[in-house]
């Protein structure tokens, strides 16, 4: 057979029926994704799915094709039955009624242990899984089942004299506050509570470790038990090898504990399209397959048993990382992988695809909607139905060409090319032998291996950045423009390092002094891969951010990728053409910005659900926008959660901005600008509006980070007016005598008024009773009022309340915070005022739409 033709039939029809459950795997998709979204009787899809299966077997002989469709349309309704039926496993919602942030007594064990972390200066958490057994209220006990992630607090000089960690199985007492997990309320926002929920969680809690009491006995699982010694053991053992900063790395790429890892290591790898090699994902059991399966054949084993016992070690290393779906999706495909090259079978690797993706999917319905599941089943795909066709005609041909290259009686057994090239390789060896010695030859086949390795790791990683553009975009808002770089230099190094430090490990628990040279080793491939990060994470245009893409591109990328693959197995040129489709698609995603989500002729003005803080949004009736603070973590949470970046900006990616015309910030408060900095990143406004002579080592900073992006800094001061479109905006606050005597940040919050046509909105920030005396003599009227500093009894007073005569008011304010916002007596004031009044804790995210004439609320997250 001629090695350099192409390996894959050109027939359509053939390449159908090769790969029927590949088909059976995309029709059960669509029967779960149309059931989810469009919900019809169950009886309704049993009789669909009973028909088509009749008549599929009635033109089984007639019509083999349109079988086959039938077939395949069964599949789909039998899914759509599944999806109808399924119902997730309850994590313990008989827990929600003691969910109240009120201090009970909880009897539990423990079910993910976890390990002591800084959580500020001299206190350590302790963040873990339990599952309650019963609960005590009032005197009362209550026996319920319910998972809870709990984290507890311990006050500590340092890390050496902290309490003992809590190990999977250990029975505890503990006397704390138990919660519903919050949501911000916001469309396009990450759902943290069904994300709690698929992982048999019903509620947070928190206690300190002076109310922890450790109780005789076990509960759990024997075998998980020492999983997670065996998994503890592992990452001191890494400890002790690697110095802490290559630890912190090493836990993360080869156990999967990411809990030692700083929030600009993790940023540094999104930017550059490489956060795939900082966490346990197919790629590493991919490469950990390779090394074992390639040392157990050099070490004479037959193919049978050299895949044995690679399977039998991946599935031990899925077991020990327990990090979850990706590694056991991947662990499958291993499976599936050899188990169809030990039958022959080279051309069925899209049908094991469709074998792992089936497995999955009936296993749990609901993995199809997560992007994990989606972006590990398209990685395969591509790599199996458009990579693999390609190299196959490329530098496949050519690698098995360098193989006996000194041998001219292999020529007559190869595709005239290559044997063209080989013969090309032995006369240059001849020119090259006298200034190179007899080993030339073996040193030019070493040169163009390593060369076509390039070039297909090159090409598999450009291959990845365009057909992963689409969900990136869509979960992500990223555009990795510096991802082919980033994983060219990564990749090989990756590939080195995990064996070594797998190695390391192993050879560790026998002597650390022999373990040190794999170590080294190890430790010398990782610091190649954080120095390419590094560097290319450094550069602007290394990640460029995208709002969420519209339907209609969805739709194009989608069917871009379903072309490429079917052009895959056509002559070279179209396979090419059908790459060139997709990376159009991919330049479409990343250069053309998704149309905005605003309703045109009104003023909107939105309260973002940002718990704790402010954040406003602004439509002009024109389509400008304008941000008004962008919420925070006040500093005493001592936490790396970033409202900017996690909260505020995809909000707005939601609504298919990418871009702000200008941002505003009314004092330098944490709840009000901590956000701010993810913002000007991500949506680079032109201008950032600010109190005259604001001050403050926070506000310094920011500022310091808008002059280094080329943002126009304008301070506004009371008196100023100006026009943007038909909007009038007028400044009431601050003064300059508020600025020079303020207490505090608030007494000088910027405070504006927005007019359009005849209706208006007052957002005042966090203004108190002095500044709103003085609002109160001005032009206050207003039919759409922010209330201040989020219902304090320190604002909204009488007097301002009469000045102002609003319509709607809208509270922004966080869930059970622990200042009491909003008083009672505020809202009694509004009430008393006839105001409706909008709170974000309650109704999450809140538009108000000023047409010039009335004011409409409305709540996104209910459209």
């Amino acid at each position: 057979m001629n090695e350099f033709q192409p390996s894959f039939p050109a027939n359509p029809e053939a390449v159908r029926t090769r790969q029927p459950l590949l088909w059976a795997a995309f029709a059960y998709a669509a029967g779960l994704f149309f059931s989810f979204y469009c919900r019809r009787p169950a009886m309704w899809w049993i009789l669909s799915g009973l028909a088509f299966a009749a008549f599929g077997s009635y033109f089984l002989r007639r019509r083999a094709l349109f079988s086959r469709a039938l077939a395949l349309a069964s599949v789909f309704a039998a899914a759509a039955i599944i999806m109808q039926i399924f119902r997730p496993a309850d994590p313990g919602h008989g827990i929600l009624p003691f969910a109240t942030h009120q201090e009970i007594l909880v009897t539990a064990h423990v079910t993910k242990e976890g390990a002591w972390e800084e959580h500020g200066p001299g206190e350590f958490r302790q963040l873990l899984d339990v599952e309650t057994e019963k609960v005590q209220k009032a005197g009362t006990s209550y026996p319920v089942r319910a998972g809870v992630r709990l984290g507890i607090y311990a006050k500590s000089s340092s890390s050496a004299s902290l309490p003992p960690n809590l190990h999977y199985g250990r029975h505890i007492q503990f006397l704390g506050k138990l919660s519903v997990p919050h949501n911000y309320r916001d469309p396009g926002v990450f759902d943290y509570r069904e994300y709690l929920s698929q992982h048999a969680i019903a509620a947070v809690g928190s206690a300190k470790w002076e109310g922890v009491q450790l109780l005789p006995g076990f509960c759990g699982n024997r075998a998980e038990f020492w999983r997670n010694r065996v998994h503890s053991g592992i990452i001191a053992k890494i400890q002790r090898l690697w110095p802490p900063a290559q630890a912190a790395l090493m836990n993360a790429m080869v156990v999967g504990d990411e809990s030692f890892l700083t929030l600009p290591t993790k940023i540094n790898f999104q930017r550059t399209g490489t956060y795939h090699l900082l966490v346990v994902s197919g790629m590493n059991v991919g490469i950990l397959a390779y090394v074992v399966f390639w040392v157990f054949r050099k070490l004479r084993l037959n193919e049978v048993a050299a895949g044995f016992f690679t399977v039998l070690l991946i599935v031990c290393y899925a077991i020990l990382t327990d990090v979850g779906p990706p590694v056991w999706r991947a662990t499958l495909m291993l499976i599936l992988f050899l188990g169809t090259r030990l039958l022959y079978r080279e051309r069925s690797m899209l049908n094991a695809i469709g074998i792992a993706a089936l497995g999955v999917l009936v296993a749990d319905p609901r993995a199809l909607f997560g992007a994990s599941f989606q972006m590990t089943f398209l990685c395969v795909l591509l790599i199996a139905g458009i990579g693999m066709p390609v190299l196959d005609r490329t530098s496949q041909p050519f690698l098995r060409g360098l193989r006996q290259l000194a041998s001219t009686a292999y020529d007559a057994h190869l595709s005239p090319p290559v044997a063209q090239f080989r013969l090309d390789l032995r006369m240059l060896a001849q020119r090259l032998q006298p200034a190179l010695g007899p080993r030339v030859l073996p040193l030019l086949a070493f040169s163009f291996r390593f060369l076509l390795a390039g070039f297909e790791i090159l090409f598999i990683s450009a291959l990845m950045q365009i057909g992963l553009a689409l969900p990136m975009a869509y979960y992500f808002h990223r555009v990795t423009i510096t991802a082919m770089g980033a994983n060219l230099l990564s990749l090989p190094l990756m590939e080195i390092m995990m064996p070594a430090a797998v190695l390391a490990v192993f050879i560790g628990y026998f002597s650390i002094l022999l373990a040190k040279l794999p170590a080294f080793v190890a430790g010398l491939a990782l610091e190649g891969i954080t120095h390419a990060i590094r560097l290319f994470g450094g550069l602007r245009i290394s990640d460029a951010r995208v709002a969420t893409p519209s339907l209609l591109v969805v739709l194009a990328a989608s069917s871009a990728i379903a072309v490429a693959l079917l052009l895959a197995r056509k002559r070279l040129a179209h396979c090419f053409a059908g790459v060139a489709i997709m990376g159009l698609s991919a330049l479409w995603i990343a250069a053309v910005p998704a149309p905005p989500q605003f309703r045109r002729g009104a003023l909107e003005v939105t309260a973002i659900d940002v718990g704790q803080g402010d954040a406003l949004l602004v439509v002009f009736p024109e389509g400008h926008t304008l941000l008004v603070d962008a919420g925070g973590l006040p500093q005493w949470a001592h936490s790396d959660f970033d409202v900017g970046e996690e909260v505020v900006s995809p909000y707005l990616w939601s609504r298919g901005i990418s871009h702000l015309d200008a941002v505003a910030i009314t004092h330098p408060h944490a709840d009000h600008i901590g956000g701010m900095a993810a913002v000007l990143e991500n949506f680079q406004p032109r201008e950032l509006w600010m109190a005259a002579n604001t001050r403050g080592p926070e506000m310094e900073r920011l500022l310091r980070e808008a002059r280094q992006l080329g943002i126009t800094i304008v301070p506004h001061t009371e008196g100023d007016q100006f026009t943007e479109g038909k909007v009038v905006f007028h400044i009431l606050a601050p003064g300059p005598s508020d600025e020079e005597n303020a207490r505090n940040a608030n007494e000088i919050s910027l405070v504006m008024k927005i007019t359009y046509g005849n209706t208006s909105a007052l957002l005042e920030g966090d203004a108190e009773k002095k500044a709103e005396r003085h609002i109160a003599e001005e032009d206050a009227r207003a039919d759409l009022l922010k209330v201040a500093h989020h219902g304090s009894a320190t604002s909204t007073i009488p007097e301002f309340l009469n000045a102002v005569h609003p319509q709607f008011a809208v509270i922004s304010v966080g869930a059970n915070n622990v200042y009491g916002h909003p008083r009672r007596e505020v809202l009694e004031r509004l009430a008393e005022a006839h105001v409706f009044t909008y709170r974000t804790d309650i109704e999450g995210a809140v538009s108000f739409y000023l047409d010039g004439k009335t004011v409409t609320p409305a709540l996104p997250a209910l459209q």
